[in-house]
């Protein structure tokens, strides 16, 4: 599978761009500043529905425009896949597959396989668990339709719950059956959300425990560790439990939406006990390790896009990961990177064809 073309009108700091690209590796070269971090946020969005950058939709309309259009082509499986996403100010944003509208995003999620390696991984690190739960969520949401769907109706029903404890409060009122009913789909949803979480971390682990080893020569030990507050009691019995607790706060305090990956290096946060080098390193192989769980998992190789990754990376990691393109393991590759020089060197010795974008 890989991105044939790709059009841009409005979007971000590009007023109107066609790219034909090579089936292989593409480069964007340029100054800072100049879209190539946009060019690869572009592609994403065609993958995902949204920027992986911009949370706020509107955000990704140029300055002084009204709209945006990306417009892309790809190859899967022989057949051509023609995929649009636009957004007017103040309407809803429109996904197209074929010229047919999604009705929820959701269902496109996992037709184009994809991984983005880029500094703004470093959240995953320094942010909230939410970031992590993403994370987690958005891997086997690209292999498994019905676990997205499952989360979707999980975090209804929070939302649902939460506002019966605020109005609870407001009203100096409670009503047990009512709330009830929100704790046993809560408990029957949140069951499937955490096994699905456990197998996935059981296969994946694995996998980036390799990919650290090899991207740093078996230099240090780390770990990835499942905290869920359901590894101690149903959700049922927690949310029992906390009842006091809830209504105090107003909020639903357990359950699945609060579980937490945590990133670790000989046993302690790497938050706090990692060096940057060390940190990289890490990040770099949990999304090697993404990338491989769904080539395995899908039997295709997901687009993979590098965003400014030889910049930060010493020359040991950058022929490791030259070893890997070299060794066929990746499908379609999009890097950005400011030296053009660098660049071209870098991707001559893959020895696979290439184009480089100097925008």
């Amino acid at each position: 599978m890989f991105l044939k073309r790709i059009s841009l009108l409005n979007y971000k700091n590009f007023s109107e761009i066609t790219i034909e690209l090579d089936t292989k590796i593409n480069c964007f070269v340029g100054k800072n500043g100049i879209g190539k971090t946009n060019m690869l946020d572009a592609i994403y969005h065609l993958a995902n529905g949204r920027s992986y950058f911009n949370p706020l939709a509107v955000q990704n309309i140029k300055h002084d425009e009204e709209f945006f259009v990306v417009d892309g082509e790809f190859e899967k499986n022989g057949r051509q896949e023609q995929i649009l996403c636009s957004l007017k100010k103040g309407q809803k944003k429109i996904l197209k597959r074929n010229g047919k509208i999604y009705e929820k995003f959701s269902d496109h999620v996992g037709l184009i396989p994809l991984v983005i390696i880029s500094p703004a991984d470093r959240d995953l690190i320094v942010e909230g668990s939410e970031t992590r739960r993403k994370f987690i969520d958005n891997v086997i949401s690209q292999l498994d339709n019905s676990y997205l769907q499952q989360l979707i109706q999980y975090q209804k029903i929070i939302i649902q719950r939460n506002a019966l404890l605020k109005y609870f409060a407001l009203n100096h009122v409670f009503e047990n059956d009512t709330l009830s009913i929100y704790n046993e789909q809560l408990n029957t949803l949140g069951h499937v959300i955490f096994e699905k979480r456990k197998n996935f971390l059981a296969d994946f682990i694995p996998i980036f425990n390799h990919y650290h080893q090899d991207i740093t020569d078996s230099a240090e030990t780390v770990q990835l560790v499942y905290q869920s507050d359901l590894f101690e009691n149903d959700t049922l019995t927690l949310l029992e439990h906390n009842l006091q607790k809830d209504r105090a706060l107003q909020y639903t305090s357990v359950g699945v939406h609060k579980d937490d990956l945590s990133f670790e290096i000989d046993n302690h946060p790497i938050k706090k006990f990692g060096s940057q080098g060390q940190q990289k390193s890490f990040l770099i192989a949990l999304k090697l390790a993404q990338f491989d769980f769904v080539k395995k998992q899908s039997g295709e190789k997901p687009i993979l896009l590098f965003d400014d990754i030889f910049d930060k990376l010493d020359e040991f990691r950058v022929s490791k990961i030259i070893e890997m393109v070299n060794n066929d393991e990746f499908g379609q590759l999009f890097i950005s990177d400011t030296h053009p020089e660098r660049t071209e060197n870098i991707v001559k010795t893959t020895h696979q064809s290439y184009k480089i974008f100097n925008l």
